[in-house]
């Protein structure tokens, strides 16, 4: 029996729908005569969708690419498990989600500067960017969404957590959406506790790029370029203070929102096997790799996809 899910499907005659498969397996969904192009499960309540029946090193359709995308749209973060792609058939998938950029402070793959790869060693202290943050906001242009692949992962450990920001920003008083609402914020490369996380990566696998040498303001409120939603769009590990106020008047408010903005309530946890492949929305999402399995090596294959200006 399946897990009492509600799936997302299409049906051969193209139609959408909603169907609880509560009672059915696959092979009754079969019998039935409903062709299951993806079966989209929830994650969470809050955030988080589990993608199964494809593999991505096959052609899909444009009608699966869609599916897919908009689960991403939907869900704020997919995961994929089981996958086995080559390094190009990973970055010939990229493409089909977005444009793939280089990261600034990790050097990417010789023969594929788009891959960056994210190791761990097993003498390795701090994990790479172990902490909550969005990736990059210290860009003029962040990156819509990352995608990460696992290639080697420790027997415990290692997972990821992620929390929904627009969740976040709609749970606030209506008193502080109103304050928050047209502030805008600067975000910076080279926050202390964020630089920390990078230093055992940088040793092996440096840009020339300087670690504080990057910034940008951005709006406090974001509204999604593509579902219009509003979310909050700053994180401890980029922001350090509200524009036409002091690092020090803004510290007590930050510190607020910091903790308001990854609740329980708002987060899904992924256990990361190998194989297993996660693509997140930066503009709408956080997300903290747990830094817990010392003495362990974990490596990821990570691609960004190119961003707009936040507004």
């Amino acid at each position: 029996k399946i897990d009492k899910f509600e799936f997302d499907l299409k049906i051969s005659d193209k139609k959408d729908t909603e169907i609880n498969t509560e009672d059915l397996s696959a092979v009754e969904m079969n019998l039935l005569g409903v062709y299951i192009l993806l079966w989209i499960s929830k994650a969470s309540n809050r955030i988080g969708a589990i993608i199964e029946g494809v593999n991505l090193n096959e052609e899909l359709s444009k009608d699966t690419i869609q599916e897919i995308y908009n689960a991403f749209l939907k869900y704020q973060v997919i995961f994929f498990k089981d996958q086995n792609l080559t390094k190009n058939e990973y970055l010939s998938f990229a493409t089909k989600i977005g444009k793939p950029i280089k990261y600034p402070f990790v050097k990417g793959l010789k023969n594929i500067p788009e891959i960056t790869p994210i190791l761990k060693k097993e003498t390795d202290v701090n994990n790479f960017g172990g902490i909550w943050h969005s990736d990059t906001s210290y860009l003029n242009e962040p990156p819509k969404g990352t995608m990460l692949y696992a290639i080697e992962v420790p027997k415990i450990g290692g997972d990821t957590e992620f929390s929904n920001q627009y969740i976040a920003y709609e749970s606030l008083s209506d008193e502080m959406k109103a304050f928050l609402d047209n502030k805008k914020a600067l975000n910076i490369s080279g926050k202390e506790e964020t630089t920390k996380t990078r230093s055992d990566l940088r040793k092996h696998s440096s840009t020339e790029i300087k670690s504080d040498e990057l910034q940008a303001i951005h709006p406090v409120v974001r509204i999604h370029p593509e579902t219009k939603k509003k979310s909050l769009y700053i994180n401890i590990a980029h922001t350090r203070n509200f524009i036409g106020m002091s690092i020090k008047e803004s510290a007590p408010i930050l510190k607020t929102l910091f903790k308001h903005q990854i609740k329980p309530e708002f987060t899904y946890r992924f256990k990361w096997e190998i194989g297993s492949i996660a693509i997140w929305d930066n503009r709408c999402t956080l997300h903290n790799p747990i830094n817990d399995y010392h003495g362990e090596r974990r490596l990821m294959h990570r691609i960004t996809f190119k961003g707009d200006k936040p507004i």
